[in-house]
């Protein structure tokens, strides 16, 4: 796992629950340094919108913005 940036604990106590969330959406993962020497990485997940169902109907471009990544 790559880890982007690594900050304290003693740190996450200044900053509201959606400002942590801001910087891990912002980082693939986060590691979290605790004052006994262990650490905990964090990672987001995002989770896709479900596609709709087409019934085998794909409408123009669709296919080329799919495969594109």
């Amino acid at each position: 796992m790559n880890v982007e940036q690594t900050i304290t604990i003693e740190s996450l106590r200044n900053i509201s629950v959606e400002d942590f969330l801001s910087l891990l959406r912002q980082k693939s993962a986060l590691e979290v340094q605790f004052p006994n020497g262990e650490s905990l990485i964090v990672q987001a997940k995002v989770e896709l919108a479900p596609l709709p169902i087409l019934d085998g109907y794909v409408p123009q471009g669709w296919k080329e913005e799919i495969y594109k990544h």
